[in-house]
């Protein structure tokens, strides 16, 4: 072979997981059919999820400096805003920062991690065998070259060759609405104006390099087609339809109309051929939610894809790639439409009037403090939890790990994310902290996998969200693989075995 994996698409979500699957030593290539990377950023944030996930490699250093936080974000553009800095999290903020930055950052440390990265690459075929998947290419010159690789990932968008290619299906509705968005040099309007702008449904947001985007749907013309070029003139003539002035909006630097088809992939894996990102779900980006769904479909995917590849996982492993982030793209389709629909609905004047007043009335639920919550955690995908197969599993089975202070035989004062850098299993002992109701295990001698770190709680660790465990395992990508409450050493170790046979391959005596 002459890759473990081949990764086709350089956005976020094939950049990251290229990053994944190297750092656990298999040997990936990006092909991307740009032949430069996109300057223009149609995503520009960052959720709390995300920033977690960027934090547990240790990448978040390089992304904080580049951003601006924000303490909360929006549901459906509603005025009260959804309040992410009361989330049970470290990172309790959105970071306003352009995918293009994203997208850059990834690739930096893509190319550290020796991740080969090939623009100007272009999929025409593939056929997949039982010992890998042929990739037919036409690079920036014309020439025709065919690749070859144990694995292939489409990361390449929401039309991606790779899906088609593999015959995965990819039902939804067709779009019926469209939006526009601009990016200008120069907007000469008073505060006022461009609070007009806001109270009349027009997103204004400040960029990089002096630029600020204006975002609406125009009533009138919110049926053209997403294909249809926008030009300066009809973004003025829609600025003063919608809020009466037309922000003295000059020098565009990018105009797009984006539309609402939203679909989802029947499977996220065909054999050898998976699926990730807006290859696998498309949706209306309300929320800014897609390019997060996409960065956590990598950190789920990539960990499992090397332990078969490296030759420890157990057999269902990579299957629960799909068994657990499939459920999560439709939850993501369906909250991205139930926003549109409440603004599509205020713009349509047979429905404008009760439509204003479910508005109204959804805004007071949200000045409720767990009303908020709940919707809070939905969009930062704080509350992604996935679920047990055995009805006998501790309560914190699949949950998220929380980012609490660790112990190890190296170092006193870690936390949970510092010890997932490497991508390996967490195995966490609660035992010493619990008024000596159960034996600690940390000093138990025995084989254990090259991907685990063993650990105890600090004293300060305990949190009665963790439902009186006693041991846990962490999954590299942070959620909880297996629980116990057992205090029982005898019982405790055969549970662990069980464990640690089910998720690593390795049993540890």
């Amino acid at each position: 072979m002459e890759r473990d994996v081949i990764v086709v698409g350089a956005g976020p979500t094939g950049l990251l997981l290229g990053c994944e699957l190297a750092l656990a030593g298999t040997r990936v290539r990006i092909v991307e059919r740009r032949a430069e990377a996109t300057r223009n950023s149609r995503a520009l944030t960052l959720h709390p999820r995300s920033l977690e996930l960027l934090d547990m490699r240790g990448l978040l250093p390089r992304f904080l400096p580049s951003g601006r936080t924000l303490p909360g974000w929006h549901f459906a553009n509603l005025p009260t805003r959804l309040d992410f800095s009361a989330l049970d999290s470290r990172h309790g903020y959105t970071l306003f920062l352009a995918q293009a930055r994203t997208e850059a950052l990834l690739e930096e440390r893509a190319r550290e991690l020796g991740v080969r990265i090939d623009r100007g690459h272009e999929v025409l075929a593939l056929a997949q065998d039982d010992t890998g998947v042929s990739v037919d290419l036409r690079d920036g010159d014309g020439r025709a070259t065919t690749s070859r690789a144990r694995y292939v990932v489409g990361c390449d968008g929401g039309r991606s060759t790779v899906r088609q290619a593999a015959g995965i299906g990819f039902p939804g509705t067709d779009e019926t609405l469209t939006g526009v968005l601009g990016d200008f040099a120069t907007v000469d309007a008073s505060p006022e104006a461009l609070e007009a702008a806001r109270a009349n449904g027009v997103m204004v947001v400040p960029l990089e390099a002096g630029l600020t985007r204006l975002v609406y749907i125009d009533p009138q013309r919110m049926r053209a087609p997403a294909d249809e070029p926008v030009t300066l003139e009809e973004f003025r003539g829609a600025l003063t339809r919608i809020c009466g002035d037309d922000c003295g909006i000059a020098e565009p630097r990018w105009l797009s109309r984006f539309g609402n088809a939203t679909r989802l992939a029947e499977r996220y894996r065909s054999g050898r051929v998976l699926v990730a990102g807006d290859a696998a779900h498309i949706h209306f980006p309300a929320g800014g939610q897609g390019l997060n769904t996409g960065l956590q479909d990598a950190m789920n995917l990539g960990w499992k894809l090397a332990a078969a590849i490296n030759g420890w996982a157990p057999a269902d492993l990579l299957d629960s790639y799909e068994e657990e982030r499939r459920p999560v793209g439709r939850a993501v389709t369906e909250n991205t439409a139930v926003q549109l629909l409440l603004t599509e609905l205020t713009l349509t004047p047979r429905y404008e009037r009760p439509a204003t007043a479910l508005r109204t009335l959804l805004d007071e639920l949200l000045g409720i403090q767990d009303v908020n919550r709940l919707l809070a955690d939905r969009v930062s995908a704080l509350s992604t939890a996935y679920t047990s197969p055995r009805p006998d599993a501790h309560p914190l089975t699949g949950r998220r790990m929380p980012d609490i202070e660790l112990n190890t035989a190296d170092s006193k004062n870690t936390r949970v994310h510092e010890l997932l850098s490497p991508a390996h299993f967490v195995l966490i002992d609660f035992a010493e902290h619990d008024g000596g109701q159960a034996q600690s295990t940390r000093n138990e001698e025995g084989p254990r996998p090259p991907h685990l770190t063993t650990a105890t709680a600090s004293p300060n660790a305990t949190r009665d969200d963790l439902h009186g465990a006693t041991e846990i395992l962490v999954r590299p990508d942070g959620h909880i693989a297996w629980a116990t409450r057992t205090t029982d050493a005898a019982t405790r170790r055969a549970e662990r075995t069980e464990a640690l046979t089910a998720w690593t391959g390795s049993p540890r005596p």
